[in-house]
Formats: structure tokens, sequence, C-alpha cells
């Protein structure tokens, strides 16, 4: 094998590729290999054209470069924009790539409004409708896994702080004939942080953002917002994507499409050509059937609402993907170190493990078995056994 070699220098729009092995980067360059991915197999990443491979272990492999195959997932990046990327996923099954979809959908933490209190609206939106449309309004969020803690497991405050949430306030009053239009960048940031998460989201041209509300000649609205960080899981407004496209076999050689059509399969599942044409001729629809074949291609587009980067939110799945493998290995291979939740782990609170008697030990050691922790069953009576 031969060494490893310095990172090729991509323009900005081509750094994206570097979402699954996790380059630093300065100024859309790759300025140092990644340490995170050792352990991992060689990942072959096609940019435009351009191959790149990291071996997890060594840097970036010539060897792959020239052309050996990697084992592994791979991913191709076909198309990236501001808020949305296309690529392809291959040689994984197909419950690791939909778990991939999954998770940038309803597990990646984003922050948004949570809580509005409303001082004054005199508009024609009843307060109910002011408060939804402000928590739909997208905000900054790059960052907010590691710099701000949930609102629920936060240890400084009992409401909300700085540590777990953003405020914002709005106050406007149309004072003059005609109609007012209040949009997103007429909230007000107390306190702005650097990292800017927190700050409503603006990508269209005028640079107002969503509309909230219209006014007329002497309404008003005076009102605070508490944004808070959570995932879709809880309420869609957390989502970080407004789609997630997710295809497979697009000329249908498994014949899964055959079981799941009402009158004509070709007008209810219309065939990707990108995507067809992606697979090559060996998977065209008359070729021969292999009833265990199983899709090794996986067609991704991820179309995000600028809360997060397409790669933020590309990595963000994964390692969503990660932590819960983590946690299911911990409780599956480490029974003593797992603790109340291992089949033979430590049961006490205390941190020992009460001496065996047929179960007339509780884990807090009353002489009962099947007892409360003050030696008595629910019933007042003893437990099983007669001691």
């Amino acid at each position: 094998m031969s060494p490893a070699r310095k990172p090729q220098e991509f323009p900005a729009t081509r750094v994206f590729a570097a979402f699954l092995v996790d380059h630093n980067r300065v100024d859309g360059e790759i300025v140092s290999t990644p340490d995170s991915c050792k352990g991992l197999s060689i990942v072959l990443i096609h940019v435009e054209g351009i191959a790149m491979a990291y071996n997890g272990y060594n840097g970036f492999n010539d060897d792959v470069m020239d052309g050996v195959e990697a084992s592994g997932p791979k991913v191709t990046v076909r198309e990236v924009e501001p808020d949305r990327c296309d690529f392809v996923l291959q040689s994984c099954s197909l419950a690791l790539a939909n778990s991939l979809r999954r998770a940038m959908l309803a597990e990646i933490p984003t922050i948004s409004i949570d809580l509005v209190d409303i001082t004054t609206n005199s508009s024609v939106l009843p307060d109910e409708y002011l408060a939804h449309r402000l928590g739909l309004i997208p905000l900054v969020s790059k960052g907010v896994d590691e710099n701000l803690n949930y609102g629920r497991d936060c240890d400084r405050c009992d409401d909300h702080c700085e540590y777990c949430s953003v405020v914002l306030r709005l106050h406007v009053r149309c004072s003059q004939a005609g109609t007012m239009l209040v949009h997103a960048n007429d909230l007000m940031v107390v306190n702005p942080r650097q990292d800017g998460i927190g700050q409503p989201v603006i990508r269209d041209a005028n640079g107002t953002g969503p509309l909230i509300a219209k006014l007329r000649q002497g309404q008003e609205i005076q009102l605070e917002c508490i944004a808070k960080k959570g995932i879709a899981k809880e309420h869609a407004k957390w989502a970080p994507t407004s789609a997630v496209g997710f295809e497979y076999d697009p000329n249908n050689k498994l014949r899964h499409v055959d079981y799941w059509y009402e009158t004509d399969a070709k007008e209810e599942w219309p065939v990707d050509e990108r995507n067809a044409t992606w697979e090559g001729d060996d998977s065209a629809a008359d070729a021969a059937f292999d009833p265990d074949a199983v899709p090794s291609a996986f067609f991704f587009d991820v179309e995000g609402i600028g809360t997060l980067e397409p790669d933020d939110i590309v990595r963000g799945g994964i390692e969503v993907i990660q932590k819960k493998l983590a946690e299911t290995i911990k409780v599956l291979g480490g029974a003593e170190a797992a603790g109340v939740d291992g089949m033979n782990g430590i049961q006490s609170p205390d941190g020992y493990e009460p001496a065996p008697a047929n179960g007339a030990f509780s884990s807090y050691g009353g002489l009962r078995g099947g007892t409360t922790p003050y030696g008595a069953t629910p019933y007042g009576a003893g437990g099983y056994g007669s001691y």
C-alpha cells in the first residue's frame, strides 16, 4: 500500500463530500486528514468526477485513488446547492439506507420557537395562529447540538436561560394608512450569540424572510419568543429538512413495484431516467429476474430549509445512527457495564449487587421477595417465601 498523501484541495462546492470522513475545513479547503474515522473500512467518494479515498488509518490512499475498488459503503455526490444535495449511497443494506433517511427527517437537533408570550395582538390573526406561524420560522441551528442544552436537561435554570434557549422579541405597529407587512427580519434576538444560533434564516432576494402577519393602520403586535432545542419527533417545526427523496431499483429489476400499484404500474411509478441510467444496462427492466437479489444503490435527494447546511444534515443523520448503535452494543454486549439495563448487571442504585435468595431480596436490600423498597408489597402482605 502506498504511503498516505496530502489531501487534494477542492473548491467550496466540492468539499461537501467531506461529510462522510469529517475533514477539517477552512474557507472551503481541506486542510488536514481526519482522525475521527480511524477503524473504518475504506470509503471511496466520487466528487464531480474526482475520486478520493480515506482508509481510516493512514489518510488518503494512492492505491484506491488509482482504481482499486473500496470496501464498505460508498457515496457519490452528484449535485450540491446551498440548501440541497443529491447523492448515491452504495454497498450497504436497505435497512441502513432507510435508517439514514429517517434520522435526517426526524432526529437531528435544531432550534425553533417553542414558547410565545403575547403582550399585544390587535391583528386579525388569533394568538394561536400567530404563535403557530412563529414556530415554523426557520432559525439558524449550526452547532446547536454541541452548544445548546435541551431545556428539560438544563441544570442551570428552571425555565430557560442562555445555555438552553434563545430569546427573540417582536414589536411592530402600523401607524400609516395602508397595509404593513411583518416579516421574520422584524424579530430581534435578545443578547445575540457569536455563533449566530437562533437568528431567523433569511434567504429571499428582498432580505425579509417569511411573512408573519399583515397589519392595518392602528394595529399592533408585541410579543416575546423563547426558542429551544428539539427534534422533529417532538414537533415538525424542529425538522431540518423539507423533504428527503429516497429511491432504489429505478428500473424495477427486483420487481418490488409489481406489488404496489392499483391499475398501471408504469404510470403510478414513473421511471427516473437519471437514476435508471446510473445503474447501467445490467439493471434494465427486462434483465433476468433474481428472486434473491437485494438493492445495493440508494438515491438520496436531501432538501434543507436553511437551518442547517446539507452536509450538516447528512453528517447529523450518521451521528444519530452511530449513537443508537453504540447504545445498543453497550446494552447487549456488556451486561456488567450496562447497569440496570443489563441482564445480570448491578441492580441497586447504591452500586452493589444484592445477594440472591430466590427473589427474597429486593434491589434495595429488603427481606421480602417482590416487595417495595420499604419492605412491603403494595397490598401490605409479605412477598413470596416464609421470611
